[in-house]
């Protein structure tokens, strides 16, 4: 590894952290959340539901298995930058291609290593994700402003950044049981390995694609995809779905739930540090099992502006009683299906008159358990069922 080069970060508030820089030369913004993933940085690295975010990592050893081109969950990093407390000096894995230094410096990715990562999360934690500014050859005072002036997660359409320009499609592996449209939010490479290795050609197409090209194409299912950002400004997408529902087997994820929440008139809210990681446990409503899962959002959809019951104050655990038990929509009836045992917010539900569900976190997993795969599965069946 190089010398090293002292490096600083700011957040909005005014805090100052030292380190040392590790990646890419410059000085980047973007909001911090932490990742309490103990593995799968390079994924991590390249979801782009990171966009404009500064992932932190709260394990404490980053980099020591190196780096694999398969890994990759898109065609480059899509952080805005990146925070460890020790990046590892060597790699030593048969599956590795490189060092995860070296991978930084190649893709030009803002990193700073040498970081009270502890301190910097229970900052977030406590005051909430809030922009950054990191980077070395600046001083303090300059990242304070640089910080403070930059945008927070909130209202911003970072779908766009991510999207792709052209439609294209994959071939499915072994027989071909029918096509699904997957549309692009910032869709990961292991959720389109999900749907051709159960037997589905998939076309994946842009955000913005409205329903009427969608169904000329005669798709077995919709997919809408994990993405960054806002789901509020997402209104072409929103309108899409709407036509949609009821005419094809729906199935989101990520962000894709949450602009399927708003399809159907429910509201969304910003968590106040978000959910990021692979050890989310995540309660089954219909029979009380735990999953654990990997998740990576900012935001939530709010089942009980459908409601007119007030939702209730939590007392003590996580109970059923946070949630509505059902709701009325334009579509039909909807009902919760998954809720975050952490802080009781909804993680999944399924509309029941017509086939669509969705679920808040990542069934592919990339990095994370793989307890929620299943839920692919259930799309295969749902999309078999409508004939």
């Amino acid at each position: 590894m190089r010398g090293k080069v002292s490096a600083l970060l700011a957040t909005a508030d005014g805090e100052v952290f030292r380190g040392s820089s590790v990646g890419g030369p410059g000085v980047v913004t973007g909001e911090a959340v932490f990742n309490t993933s103990m593995t799968g940085y390079q994924e991590i690295l390249t979801d782009p539901s990171y966009a404009g975010q500064v992932v932190v990592m709260t394990s404490p050893h980053i980099g020591n298995y190196g780096v694999v081109d398969f890994d990759a969950q898109s065609s480059s990093p899509a952080v805005a930058g990146f925070i460890m407390r020790a990046l590892s000096r060597r790699e030593s894995s048969w599956r590795s291609e490189g060092s995860l230094a070296d991978y930084l410096r190649r893709h030009d990715v803002v990193a700073v290593s040498d970081v009270d990562t502890r301190r910097l999360t229970r900052h977030i934690r406590d005051r909430g994700a809030m922009p950054i500014a990191m980077g070395s050859d600046v001083s303090e005072a300059e990242l304070i402003d640089m910080a403070a002036e930059a945008p927070t997660m909130a209202g911003q359409d970072l779908v766009s950044q991510v999207t792709t320009r052209e439609s294209y499609r994959l071939d499915a592996e072994g027989d071909t049981q029918g096509l699904v449209v997957a549309i692009d939010l910032g869709m990961k490479t292991d959720i389109l390995r999900n749907l051709t290795g159960r037997g589905f050609e998939v076309a994946v197409v842009p955000a913005a694609t409205d329903a009427k090209t969608i169904l000329e194409m005669s798709p077995t299912g919709v997919f809408l995809s994990n993405g960054p950002g806002d789901p509020e400004p997402l209104s072409a997408t929103t309108t899409a779905l709407r036509d949609l529902l009821g005419k094809r087997p729906l199935f989101g994820i990520c962000l894709g739930h949450q602009v399927l929440g708003l399809a159907v008139g429910a509201s969304t809210f910003k968590l106040p540090f978000g959910h990021h990681g692979g050890n989310h446990p995540v309660r089954r409503l219909d029979d009380n099992r735990v999953e654990i899962t990997a998740q990576n959002h900012g935001f939530a959809v709010d089942l009980w502006s459908l409601s007119d019951d007030d939702q209730p104050e939590r007392e003590a655990l996580v109970g059923r009683n946070l949630l509505p038990e059902v709701v009325d929509t334009p579509f039909g009836p909807v009902r919760p299906t998954h809720q975050n045992l952490n802080d009781g917010t909804l993680e999944g539900m399924v509309l029941e008159a017509i086939p669509a569900f969705s679920v808040q976190y990542h069934p592919e997993s990339a990095p994370g358990p793989s307890d929620a795969r299943g839920l692919f599965d259930d799309f295969v069946r749902l999309m078999e069922e409508a004939g």
